[in-house]
């Protein structure tokens, strides 16, 4: 089987449901992953929005979510998920409202695309430290990606 990301809360290319957004509760979904690689040390988590601030002539991507050192025998994350049930070592890092965290979908204009891509790596990032941006993230990963698991949530804000 190949390495598989899932959420028992939206499936892949639909729509996240609100609880887990800016017009709800905004609390992370729960996340599942099957098979990853032989030789997996550690996951990294980034979630980030590449159609920010208009689909229809995006200008940036927007990072929503980075989690990094999660040790190799994770399988999950459970909804809401934070510093105090993390798999033992995981590490979150800066989002772009320069905070620490989950910071769900609040799209200013039309559907977005919200992608959850889970990096199995072969090595541990503890060096890096806590708070690193996804471009730290990113670079300290070089080199070091087994394999990569996306899962795609959309989401478009209830004007009311």
């Amino acid at each position: 089987m190949a390495f598989n990301l899932t959420s028992p809360s939206f499936e892949h290319e639909h729509e996240i449901p609100a609880r887990h957004t800016c017009d709800g509760a905004d609390v992370s979904p729960a996340l599942v992953w099957t098979d990853p690689p032989r030789g997996t040390k550690g996951f990294a988590l980034i979630v980030d929005d590449p159609d920010a601030p208009d689909p229809r002539a995006p200008k940036r991507t927007w990072v929503h979510w980075v989690l990094y050192d999660l040790p190799a025998d994770a399988r999950a994350l459970a909804e809401n998920a934070s510093r105090d049930d993390f798999p033992r070592g995981t590490v979150e890092g800066e989002n772009d409202w320069k905070e620490i965290g989950w910071r769900g979908p609040s799209p200013p204009v039309g559907r977005h695309r919200y992608f959850f891509k889970l990096h199995a790596l072969d090595t541990s990032l503890e060096d890096l430290g806590g708070g690193a941006s996804k471009q730290d993230l990113e670079n300290a990963m070089m080199g070091h990606i087994l394999a990569t698991a996306t899962l795609v949530g959309t989401y478009r804000r209830r004007k009311g």
